[in-house]
């Protein structure tokens, strides 16, 4: 099965949460997979929902349809500045 990786890239101001570069979560479906003791910030997360159905299914789009362009997703939060990067994944465990 396909699940989306969606890791903190890069981090330009503060985030009290605290996200680290490196962390990273994952996407399968409708759930929602987070490493012990790491966390994702909700403000973040509520900004790619959407995204990311049309993410799961993007190597059955068109080539000019611009999910096929999507590769980061930066915090609402003007002082974070965190960039996620999100990457589709095979997971050879299912």
């Amino acid at each position: 099965m396909t699940k989306i990786k969606v890791t903190v890239e890069r981090i330009d101001g503060y985030c009290n949460l605290p996200m680290l570069v490196g962390d990273c979560f994952y996407i399968e479906g409708s759930k929602l997979s987070i490493p012990d003791g790491k966390y994702i910030c909700t403000w973040a997360l509520q900004s790619m929902m959407p995204v990311f159905p049309i993410f799961q299914e993007k190597e059955k789009l068109d080539d000019e349809h611009w999910v096929k362009r999507v590769k980061h997703f930066s915090c609402p939060d003007p002082q974070g500045l965190v960039q996620y990067r999100l990457e589709l994944i095979d997971d050879d465990s299912s």
